[in-house]
């Protein structure tokens, strides 16, 4: 189990850190669904990661680094028209 955590945790780092970097260079924006995403998907590979290491405040932060990405998803959902009929 423990090297299934540390799995989550690594593909969890790697996630969030290829939002930053696709942010950063222009090829993904704010309001992409795959970068809210990558966000949402990383965060909780790193509370799950966090959490089962006792690093509860990295899991907390987590969680609402989660939380924003959902905010964004649902404000993106909110704000994209519907398909054209």
């Amino acid at each position: 189990m423990k090297i299934t955590i540390e799995i989550i945790g690594w593909t969890a780092a790697a996630m969030m850190l290829s939002a930053y970097m696709l942010l950063t260079s222009g090829r993904l924006s704010s309001r992409s669904a795959v970068y809210q995403w990558l966000n949402v998907l990383s965060g909780a590979g790193f509370i799950v990661n966090s959490g089962w290491n006792g690093a509860y405040p990295s899991a907390f932060l987590n969680l609402i680094w989660m939380a924003i990405g959902l905010y964004g998803l649902s404000r993106g959902t909110r704000a994209q028209p519907g398909p054209a009929s």
